[in-house]
């Protein structure tokens, strides 16, 4: 048997626990506040707590970048939600999910064209464009924060949420999904993001208990990870 299809029913079981957990344990934002003025212009963050609605970032949260693979968020919300509900759809977006597929991007981009401008009009993203292809498309860190926002709002039991917790560590091109907003404590699900072509440029997008944090950078994944750390970081004497 292909286990495969069978992961999607198992993905909705686990999106009900996460729907009853993640309330739960709204106090464990972590703060990032001042720090997040500090953090290099090379990287954007956008952290949003779930329990008061404050919105945390810096000041270039708002400047459209290439998507990368952030966009796969929006063309899976659309399958899952406007799509034929079919099998393969479903497998589709575990792959691009879980494993940032490309191919399976491309699939599903072909068969619901319209899915990043229409997820962009109905969650109110306002600074996302859709390209000649999904891989041309652009958003920022605060479109995608308040993607994930309004998607733990008003479909906690999304499929996207367990996928993102069971992502796989290594990517279908054998990158190593590790950097960035998922190395921030009490992280429970992440998406990646990463360019394959000219100067390296990466995304993570994460949820935790009480809150959600979308991060950019023009540069590898360490120096993401590192302006993130730099952000959470509970020392107040860095420049």
């Amino acid at each position: 048997m292909d286990t495969r299809t069978t992961l999607p029913a198992a993905a909705l079981a686990l999106g009900a626990s996460l729907a009853v957990l993640l309330p739960a344990f709204a106090s464990a934002t972590p703060a990032a506040s001042d720090n997040l003025t500090r953090v290099p212009d090379r990287t954007a963050i956008t952290v949003i707590d779930l329990r008061t609605g404050s919105i945390t970032r810096t000041p270039n949260a708002s400047e459209p970048r290439p998507a990368l693979s952030m966009v796969k968020l929006y063309i899976a919300d659309y399958a899952l939600r406007h799509g034929d509900r079919s099998i393969t759809d479903l497998d589709l977006v575990e792959q691009m999910i879980r494993y940032s597929d490309d191919f399976s991007a491309s699939q599903l981009e072909s068969k619901y064209p319209t899915a990043i401008d229409a997820t962009a009009a109905e969650f109110r993203l306002t600074d996302t464009t859709a390209g000649p292809d999904w891989g041309t498309s652009y958003t920022t860190t605060d479109d995608v924060a308040n993607f994930l926002r309004a998607k733990l709002r008003s479909d906690r039991g999304s499929p996207i949420f367990p996928l993102m917790a069971t992502a796989d560590r290594v990517a279908s091109d054998g990158t190593i999904q590790d950097w960035g907003t998922s190395t921030v404590p009490a992280v429970t699900g992440s998406k990646w993001g990463w360019s394959d072509m000219g100067s390296p440029m990466v995304a993570s997008a994460s949820v935790g208990p009480g809150f959600v944090v979308a991060a950019t950078t023009f540069g590898p994944g360490d120096i993401q990870t590192a302006d993130v750390a730099d952000a959470f970081s509970t020392d107040t004497h860095k420049p």
